[in-house]
């Protein structure tokens, strides 16, 4: 079954180099991040890369990453596509004087031309460790029509400050019935809280790891056009189109159905530039312990 990894990286910056935090080396060889989701996804079994980007900024990737990676996936048989986010490609009229991206629900709709198959949704510049990629794969291909990965808090805070996590809610069967936005979660001595209301650390969170299917990228459209009717004339300069908020919108009336998939693995992202240290050395223990090798994907 051919299933496809959908990632989002319209947020990398038009201007290549130093201080791009998604460019960040994160071993003595050079991979990023984005390096070891492709290894892990390939792993996982999923046979198809969608790079979603802006248009301005495509030559500079292909040259940075997107060609590299290609090579990487044509040698095991791993197609690659690119869809372009576009700030005017939208259901309505452009508001004036709008310059932020309409959000990660129009990144993943970009790519509806490309994906025809089961797909897997990731930020570009997170970590997610191979058991969500494993646990997502397996469900879509035993026939599932949504899951997310559901990562614990404690495995997904920062040393150096407040983050903004999606806290789950779940059925008795382990369906997701809400996602709870909450923002300014710090780590304390006993665990974590949010603008001093302490926090269950073992809740599972959404990171942005969805497991999809086409079909569901028709529903995101008629989302999009209901969007751009009901809340952009409302704050037409700011509001966004978010899959987690769409999706919650889908559970509260009943029209969708989402499985969430326990991963006990440590996210890693770079949230602050003190964080890169950390994430650095994380990685280097991992490369220690055999998970895996330096040269990154000679184990596929």
């Amino acid at each position: 079954m051919k299933t496809t990894l959908l990632i989002m990286a319209a947020g990398i910056g038009s201007r290549f180099g130093g201080g791009i935090k998604q460019l960040e080396p994160v071993d003595s060889a050079g991979h990023i991040i984005m390096d070891y989701s492709v290894h892990d996804a390939i792993e996982a079994g999923f046979s198809h890369v969608v790079f979603v980007i802006r248009r301005d900024i495509e030559t500079e990737f292909r040259e940075v990453i997107g060609d590299r990676i290609a090579a990487v996936c044509a040698a095991h048989g791993v197609t690659v596509d690119y869809a372009f986010q576009d700030l005017h490609d939208i259901p309505g009229p452009f508001p004036e004087g709008r310059t932020k991206p309409w959000g990660t629900g129009q990144a993943v709709l970009a790519a509806k031309q490309v994906v025809d198959t089961p797909f897997i949704v990731i930020n570009a510049d997170d970590y997610y460790g191979k058991e969500g990629f494993r646990a997502v794969h397996q469900y879509l291909e035993a026939g599932g029509r949504a899951c997310m990965a559901g990562f614990v808090l404690k495995n997904t805070l920062s040393d150096n400050g407040g983050v903004t996590r999606g806290i789950c809610a779940m059925d008795a069967d382990g369906n997701l019935t809400r996602v709870a936005e909450t923002k300014n979660i710090v780590k304390t001595a006993g665990g974590a809280q949010a603008d001093g209301v302490r926090l269950d650390v073992d809740s599972l969170v959404s990171m942005n790891m969805w497991g999809l299917t086409p079909d569901f990228l028709d529903t995101l459209e008629e989302g999009f056009a209901e969007f751009f009717r009901k809340e952009v004339p409302a704050d037409p300069l700011k509001a966004e189109y978010l899959i987690p908020t769409f999706i919650g919108q889908l559970l509260a009336q009943g029209r969708m159905a989402v499985k969430v998939l326990r991963t006990n693995d440590t996210w890693y992202g770079m949230t602050y530039k003190e964080d890169v240290p950390a994430v650095k050395e994380n990685f280097r223990k991992m490369l220690e312990a055999g998970l895996y090798r330096a040269d990154l994907f000679s184990d596929l």
